[in-house]
């Protein structure tokens, strides 16, 4: 078991409050009780090794428009239903932390390209997988937000521990 300070990083990009919110409803209302120990959470990194912390928490730390998020349509994921999001800002944020740490210290899974995603629901049955799906596929789409922070966590083997949190500074007009 890795001691606190070595255990793996975990970064998320945290949503808009009021997408935020509805993301928990949905991971609360469909996610299993027992395993719904994290909140809701678009993952950035699964695992940045430890010994970054303090390069990430500087480049973190730098003044950054916020990206513009969009929820997509649900899909399967076998034994759970997650949301397809599209966030061509984001992945650019996300290849800022990329060039930060040599590949050979990433995770394959860090290394792979981002599929950012939402899950509200895993580790159910097929069958109960399914029925979600059908019936968030008959909800009206959302629209466009931009996301609020990054959140860096430390991972404790279950629950993750937030080391910090740092908001986007209002940057440009996504309304139009």
């Amino acid at each position: 078991m890795h001691e606190p300070s070595e255990a793996p990083l975990i970064m998320t990009l945290e949503l808009a409050p009021e997408e935020q919110a509805w993301a928990q409803a949905q991971r609360d209302l469909y996610f299993p009780r027992e395993r719904n120990i994290v909140p809701a959470h678009v993952t950035l990194f699964h695992a940045l090794p430890a010994e970054y912390l303090t390069q990430v928490q500087t480049l973190m730390r730098q003044p950054c428009p916020a990206p513009l998020v969009t929820i997509g349509a649900p899909y399967l994921l076998g034994k759970g239903v997650a949301y397809r999001l599209s966030s061509p800002e984001g992945a650019a944020i996300r290849a800022s932390f990329c060039a930060l740490i040599p590949k050979d210290r990433m995770t394959r899974q860090d290394q792979a390209p981002w599929r950012p995603h939402l899950t509200v629901q895993n580790k159910v049955s097929p069958e109960q997988a399914r029925d979600l799906h059908h019936r968030l596929l008959a909800e009206p789409m959302r629209e466009a937000h931009p996301a609020a922070a990054l959140t860096l966590w430390r991972y404790l083997r279950g629950p993750w521990e937030q080391i910090e949190r740092a908001a986007f500074t209002p940057g440009r007009d996504h309304s139009a």
